[in-house]
């Protein structure tokens, strides 16, 4: 029974045999010599009509195998992602329920169905395993065997289009590439092994990632503790300069106001001459009375010239402003500050200079944090005592120098702390930013005086009544706790944790737009909610100052710094 090319569905089944052999030079040689028949039947006109039914089929045998030809080629994105989908699907995979998916089902083992869909039902299995196995060097014999049996089975098949057609030989044929395919069936169909390996696959995966990540933290703590050349040349520059100049130069206008209690304060201590002058230019510039603020800068006795220098050309407008050295805080010893009394101990030098050191990237990155730099500075401590440094002042907002002030800070004055110390904007959400976070509550200490859930505030921008802190003898509690964590069983290290402790239940919740942080290391924070703030907060890594700060917050940053400044462009600073 002839079956009518173009209408019947085993013609599609037919084309897609020929996937695998369209590129082999059998076939190539074959459609060849048929294009040169087709060519000469032209030439020959009268024989064109008496083989149309066969030129029909030909050429609709060439659209079928280009159609699933195109199909095969893929774009590798779209594999990928099939892989990765069929990689998650996997670890619940069951492959007791695969059967009646598959393609060895018995309805497709039917003796007595058609020889000639017998034979294309099989070259198209072999196809797909024949893709599979070109790419397995270890199954090597059985790839060349397929590939013997699809080209038996090609020639088997011929121009046939009924099974009287076939030769007697497509019986054996049949047979002989089913027992091929059972073979195929048992090396390729295994689906608790390929279970197995895609899961050890991604295990191994998540290994590499996890340490990768663990480099990338090192690297990034690493770069943070950095100084970049442009401003450890601009502060090396300012420092030769500021000693040049006579005594009576150096002294800043204004001096009367440093004490006055009606006016604006604000304490800044920082050793980065860059970073200092954007805190001060961005309040000067969004405050509505720039004459009655003034600022108290404190930094070391290595960057004390630089510093000064910096600000006598380049005064903030008509406010005041005074530079110290915390080195001359004579006060401010190892006798008096528990902080310094630890940093003398062997046990502490012990653990920042030598204990435990990374022989790797990513063995390293747990560690480095808490051997910051800032962790010995006192200008990092130095907030604590903030009532022994300004005694006749009343209040005081302390800002940190990875900050940019966006409008007028003033009002900030006006709130009332309801007889609290500190007004800080506070940082928990539902279940993250709490003490428990900063804190280690397996300690008594802390488990019977604090609760773990209690909200965590923010450092940066701290409006303090010195007044009340002397009443509470705030710098006393922190004492205290210091003293208790000299082997760092409380908290490790840095100034929030004590910050915590010493100002538990004296803090007043400042509205969340006087303060947004997390534009060091957040890259998702809204555009609008960073317009509407009061103070934005490069906390983190990535300052806007080092090369790894995020590029769409450091515009917020440099647009209060001149460029064309000789200092800055003779330090080749750029934007």
């Amino acid at each position: 029974m002839a079956i009518r090319a173009g209408r019947s569905p085993l013609l599609h089944l037919l084309a897609l045999a020929f996937l695998i052999l369209a590129a082999s030079p059998c076939l190539q040689a074959r459609v060849d010599h048929r294009k040169q028949n087709v060519s000469s039947g032209r030439k020959d006109g009268p024989h064109l009509l008496g083989r149309s039914k066969e030129i029909t089929h030909m050429k609709l045998r060439r659209v079928a195998v280009r159609k699933k030809m195109e199909v095969v080629q893929q774009d590798d994105e779209a594999l990928v992602k099939l892989e990765n989908a069929g990689i998650e699907r996997s670890k619940a995979v069951d492959s007791a329920v695969l059967g009646k998916y598959s393609i060895w089902r018995r309805e497709n083992e039917n003796e007595k169905a058609d020889s000639r869909v017998r034979l294309m039902r099989d070259q198209m299995i072999m196809a797909r395993i024949y893709s599979v196995l070109a790419k397995s060097r270890d199954k090597l014999d059985l790839y060349q065997e397929l590939l013997a049996r699809l080209k038996e089975s090609q020639r088997s098949l011929g121009e046939a289009t009924a099974d009287a057609e076939l030769p007697k030989s497509a019986s054996d044929r049949t047979k002989a590439m089913g027992q091929v395919l059972s073979k195929a069936r048992d090396l390729l169909y295994d689906c608790k092994e390929i279970t197995q390996r895609l899961r050890a696959m991604l295990q191994s995966a998540d290994e590499q990632v996890r340490s990768l990540k663990k480099q990338s933290t090192f690297l990034s703590q690493l770069a943070a503790k950095t100084i970049p050349n442009g401003i450890h040349c601009l502060s090396m520059r300012l420092t030769i300069d500021y000693y040049l100049l006579s005594p009576e130069k150096r002294k800043f206008p204004n001096s009367e106001n440093l004490e006055n209690p009606d006016l604006y304060h604000y304490a800044l201590f920082s050793d980065n001459v860059l970073a200092a002058s954007v805190v001060v230019n961005s309040t000067i510039m969004n405050a509505k009375e720039p004459e009655k603020h003034v600022f108290h800068l404190v930094t070391d006795k290595l960057n004390f010239g630089a510093m000064n220098m910096w600000f006598l050309l380049n005064p903030p407008g008509d406010a005041t402003i005074h530079v110290e050295n915390v080195d001359d805080f004579k006060w401010l010893n190892s006798s008096y500050c528990p902080v310094l009394k630890q940093l003398e101990s062997a046990a502490m030098k012990e653990y920042y200079f030598k204990a435990d050191r990374p022989k790797t990237l990513s063995a390293g990155s747990s560690n480095l944090k808490y051997r910051n730099p800032k962790y010995l500075s006192m200008l990092n401590h130095l907030r604590f005592y903030l009532p022994q440094v300004y005694p006749k002042l009343n209040k005081i907002l302390f800002l940190d120098d990875d900050i940019v002030v966006q409008r007028d800070l003033t009002g900030l004055w006006e709130v009332d702390l309801n007889g609290n110390v500190n007004g800080a904007v506070e940082t928990c959400g539902e279940s993250f930013h709490r003490f428990d976070k900063y804190l280690n509550f397996s300690n008594p200490n802390i488990a019977q005086n604090f609760d773990p859930n209690a909200c965590g505030w923010a450092y940066g921008m701290n409006m303090f009544d010195l007044e009340e802190w002397k009443k509470k003898d705030i710098t006393g509690i922190y004492h205290k706790w210091q003293n208790m964590n000299e082997n760092r069983l409380l908290w490790k290290l840095g100034t929030l944790p004590p910050g915590l402790l010493t100002f538990y239940k004296l803090t007043h919740p400042l509205d969340k737009s006087w303060h947004v942080l997390g534009l060091g290391y957040n890259p998702t924070i809204e555009r609008s909610e960073i317009d509407n703030a009061a103070v934005i907060h490069y906390n983190g890594n990535m300052k806007p100052w080092l090369e790894i700060a995020m590029i769409k917050y450091r515009p917020y940053w440099t647009k209060y710094i001149n460029y064309q400044h000789s200092y800055i462009h003779g330090c080749k600073i750029s934007q």
